[in-house]
């Protein structure tokens, strides 16, 4: 038998990242078994019907590689489908019509037991928990327990794969299969991902919508890579695997029973890994499609080798060089600090003192960089530029450190920036002096 997954999220809002998980993991199955994964959009509940939530579901699922068969299906558009199978219930004895609604007979004696694929584990639940259960709603749409069944038979899902919240509902659904007539569907209840306090996942634990993610620039790779460990671990030991890697080692079985918890700073490490283990080709064309916007999208290539080591995301890159393409704004603290010397030890009118002594000196300082700069054989090579200022330091008696500082802070109006040298060529030389003269007047003003 074909085996055939799905992943049938409501759209109730946009896909969130807990939801990429179990997608995922329908899609390892369907893959790993040469199998079929569809996409099944569950819109039956019309009061929580989000207006664009489907397209966001389906844009994700396509921007995360998840490629599923067919078109995609909307329970909406097989209303009749479900009201013809209630109404067979109906005229079966199986099912009653109450209000308006069409609700189902429970049957309330004996246990239910199923073996759950997800972790290979016994599940039995008495069905003296059960109640009767609206199938039909009032306004013709069917309720998730008759649509599922429905839909998972007709479309001879095997297994289903959904969160653990549906256990205690497990009655209720394999009653209707036999109602019908039908061997009841193989289920998988994966496990629940918490936040870093053991609640339930959220914001507040760094967690949002999947398209969030992706607007903040982590590459879908990465996350598949984060997701896939939440509740299981590959036999290889590998923390890296590519999708079909994924496939080829994912077993529902080996899903874990405990519940995994989200790890922001581990997502984003793990984002960090896959950026530095791309080609700087690679990274280039991942920036110039997020970075929709960018004044300089020619010149990113050109910084990707200076920034590579230091992103986690592709968002970083904007704070990190934003500078080459930007005038720099400029804080005068920040120029004191390099060169600050007073102590908490002295009164605070010889504080004063020193701190405008320290303007003078920045002046002073940044005068003789300037010269030193114009006087400096074109184009500016690595070696020259860094021994000119090495003696510069020294001549001026400041720390080398504090001499390097001073020049990135006024080509960049910031304390870090790529590796300086670099990011000066890229500038050019009459850009350079003339943020030097900037600075100049900014500290004068």
């Amino acid at each position: 038998m074909e085996v055939r997954t799905r992943f049938a999220p409501s759209p109730t809002g946009s896909l969130h990242i807990g939801g990429v998980r179990t997608a995922l993991y329908a899609y390892l199955i369907a893959k790993k078994n040469n199998g079929k994964f569809y996409l099944r959009i569950e819109d039956t509940d019309r009061a929580r019907f989000v207006e664009g939530a489907a397209e966001d579901i389906i844009e994700t699922i396509k921007w995360l590689g998840l490629d599923f068969d067919g078109e995609v299906i909307y329970q909406s558009d097989r209303k009749k489908i479900y009201e013809e199978h209630a109404q067979k219930l109906v005229k079966d004895g199986k099912a009653y019509e109450e209000e308006g609604a069409i609700w189902f007979k429970i049957n309330p004696e004996g246990t239910t037991v199923i073996t759950d694929l997800s972790g290979n584990r016994k599940l039995e639940i008495p069905n003296s928990d059960q109640k009767d259960f609206v199938i039909l709603k009032s306004d013709g749409f069917p309720t998730y327990h008759l649509a599922h069944v429905v839909d998972d038979h007709l479309m001879d899902t095997n297994p289903v794969i959904r969160g653990p919240e549906w256990i205690s509902s497990l009655p209720k659904h394999i009653q209707l299969f036999e109602a019908f007539g039908w061997e009841p569907t193989p289920y998988a209840h994966i496990p629940t991902i918490l936040g870093s306090d053991k609640s339930k996942l959220s914001k507040r634990h760094g967690a949002k919508p999947a398209s969030e993610f992706r607007k903040d620039g982590f590459l879908p790779e990465a996350i598949l890579n984060y997701m896939v460990f939440l509740g299981w671990t590959p036999p290889s030991g590998k923390e890296i695997l590519t999708l079909a890697e994924m496939a080829d080692e994912f077993d529902l079985k080996d899903v874990h029973v405990s519940n995994p918890v989200f790890d922001i700073v581990k997502l984003e490490w793990m984002n960090g890994e896959y950026i530095r283990k791309m080609s700087n080709e690679e990274l280039t064309k991942r920036l110039q499609e997020f970075l929709v916007d960018h004044p300089s999208k020619d010149k990113i290539g050109l910084i990707v080798p200076l920034i590579k080591e230091r992103i986690k995301k592709l968002s970083d890159f904007v704070p990190l060089t934003d500078f080459l393409w930007e005038k720099p704004e400029y804080d005068e603290e920040v120029f004191k600090m390099i060169l600050k010397r007073h102590s908490e030890l002295v009164s605070e009118s010889q504080q004063k003192q020193i701190l405008n002594q320290v303007q003078d000196d920045i002046v002073s300082i940044m005068k003789k960089i300037l010269e030193e700069l114009e006087s400096m054989e074109k184009p500016w090579e690595s070696d020259k530029f860094e021994k000119t200022f090495r003696d510069l330091a020294g001549e001026l008696e400041i720390s080398v450190t504090q001499m390097f500082q001073l020049i990135r802070v006024a080509v960049s109006g910031r304390t870090v920036t790529p590796p300086l040298f670099e990011s000066i060529k890229i500038l050019g030389e009459d850009e350079t002096k003339a943020r030097i003269k900037k600075t100049l007047l900014f500290i004068n003003s």
